[in-house]
């Protein structure tokens, strides 16, 4: 097995995955990820892929992230390795799925219209 490279993104944020054999160690933006994602719950959802298909340990990842919040970067680091996985083993996929792991994310910002104040909201309307 060679390097895998996948990408994976989420609202604006885009996620590049480089994933070869291993002993676990995951980096992004050249640092460990306990360090660019000091939340645990973004770190456990780094993981969660790896802890779905029982192959915590097995491989190193190298991840080039940018844009966006901090959220919504650890959510595309997590489909680029869902979707490194299944590239390693198609039996990976059905577990993933089931989490919703392989499915991009296409929600997004709604951009701000002219002559309004947001995206949706209307100037206040006066009848008189």
């Amino acid at each position: 097995m060679g390097i895998i490279v996948t990408i994976g993104r989420r609202k604006t944020s885009v996620a590049r995955v480089y994933m070869k054999e291993g002993k676990g160690n995951v980096t992004v933006n050249k640092k460990d990820y306990k360090d660019f994602f000091p939340v645990p719950m973004l770190q456990s959802k780094i993981q969660q892929a790896f802890n779905l298909t029982d192959t915590a340990g097995k491989y190193d990842v190298t991840v080039n992230v940018v844009g966006g919040g901090i959220n919504g970067q650890a959510e595309a680091i997590r489909l680029g390795i869902s979707r490194a996985l299944v590239e390693v083993s198609e039996d990976y996929k059905p577990m993933l799925k089931a989490e919703g792991l392989v499915t991009r994310d296409p929600r997004m910002v709604e951009r701000k219209k002219p002559g309004q104040p947001k995206a949706r909201k209307k100037f206040q309307f006066s009848k008189r």
